[in-house]
């Protein structure tokens, strides 16, 4: 778990990185100013809602490839800017955004779909060369049951919504710290 002031680091660098590309510079963290716990690898998505609480971005990485705070900045600026699913984010709509972060734990397979907790666990389906992803709080923030949430996640993934009941389905679980501001 972290602190309220490593939470609030790690939203002030996300804030800032995502400002400065909005005026065209581009940032370096300099991780010796961090704590050891922000300069740990972990993996982190960065989740952007208007202030109607309309996504506007969410971009993350799975795996502990970078330090959390490194993870954070470039996840922040890739939610602004190069979410697929959005236009890269204007100047104007800075104030009013709300920024959430989720910080990975480690992912485990699932064996049985009776392992996976709605509200605790987040899930990645995979099956062939296709996967899909959603964080813990998606499935309760949607009021979703467990079997929805599985075939939710498929979909994701741009499979059909039962894949995950095929032997050659891959499920993995995982939780994740949320915060924001």
């Amino acid at each position: 778990m972290l602190t309220l002031e490593q939470r609030t680091r790690l939203l002030q660098i996300a804030r800032e990185a995502i400002s400065a590309a909005l005026d065209g510079h581009r940032t370096e963290l300099d991780l010796t100013t961090l704590d050891a716990p922000l300069r740990r690898p972990a993996g982190a998505f960065v989740s952007l809602h208007t202030n109607t609480g309309d996504l506007r971005g969410c971009i993350g990485t799975i795996q502990p490839v970078a330090p959390l705070g490194q993870a954070v900045h470039a996840n922040a600026v890739n939610a602004a800017f190069r979410d697929p699913r959005f236009y890269p984010l204007r100047k104007e709509e800075l104030a009013n955004l709300h920024i959430e972060i989720s910080v990975m734990s480690p992912i485990e397979p699932v064996t049985s779909p009776e392992e996976i907790e709605v509200g605790r666990d987040g899930l990645i389906i995979s099956r062939g060369g296709r996967a899909g992803l959603l964080l813990p709080q998606v499935a309760s923030e949607l009021g979703w049951d467990r079997e929805t949430f599985l075939r939710q996640t498929c979909m994701k993934a741009g499979l059909p919504p039962d894949t995950w009941q095929s032997a050659d389905c891959r499920i993995e679980k995982f939780s994740a710290e949320v915060f924001g501001e």
